[in-house]
């Protein structure tokens, strides 16, 4: 393994929580506010880790980032749709990316300013969970790029038949 590559695996896998936005007063579905959800008991540990503690999880591991069915990709905290399967491209980082959302309205933005960089961190509207982050190198028409976290995400798939 080449340097660069180990650092960037070391960066990844120990990120920590510094920098991180969890929403702690948001309403979540059933009307109880995140503050009352026990998210360890809701969720996985890598579930929790990375929606709950901001954390991301190594590039190209994720059961998303190669996936290809028709669908809709739902936030994996409360299931909020996020992102259409029309809207994924293969950007080469190793996450889910897609250069839209499904709607814009279920997804907050803020700056996240942690590891010597500034980010615009991607947030569910809903529940509070990270998702991952924004950037400004996608392909046309937007030129953006959702970075998304695989365990962030459920996938409903299309069950539209084509008879």
């Amino acid at each position: 393994m080449k340097y660069p590559q180990f650092i960037l695996l070391l960066l990844v896998t120990s990120f920590s929580i510094t920098g991180c936005s969890i929403a702690q007063d948001k309403q979540s579905p059933g009307g109880l506010s995140n503050s009352d959800i026990d998210w360890s008991s809701e969720l996985t540990p890598e579930q929790y880790r990375v929606l709950r503690q901001c954390g991301t999880e190594p590039p190209f591991t994720g059961k998303f980032w190669d996936h290809h069915e028709l669908g809709v990709y739902q936030c994996a905290g409360c299931g909020a749709p996020l992102f259409s399967s029309a809207d994924k491209y293969q950007s080469g980082s190793g996450w889910p990316s897609f250069f839209d959302a499904l709607d814009s309205s279920n997804i907050k933005t803020k700056i996240d300013k942690a590891h010597g960089m500034v980010r615009t961190e991607l947030v569910c509207q809903s529940c509070g969970g990270h998702l991952g982050h924004l950037f400004n190198d996608g392909p046309a028409p937007h030129g953006l790029r959702y970075c998304i976290n695989s365990v962030s995400l459920q996938f409903q798939k299309d069950t539209v038949s084509l008879d």
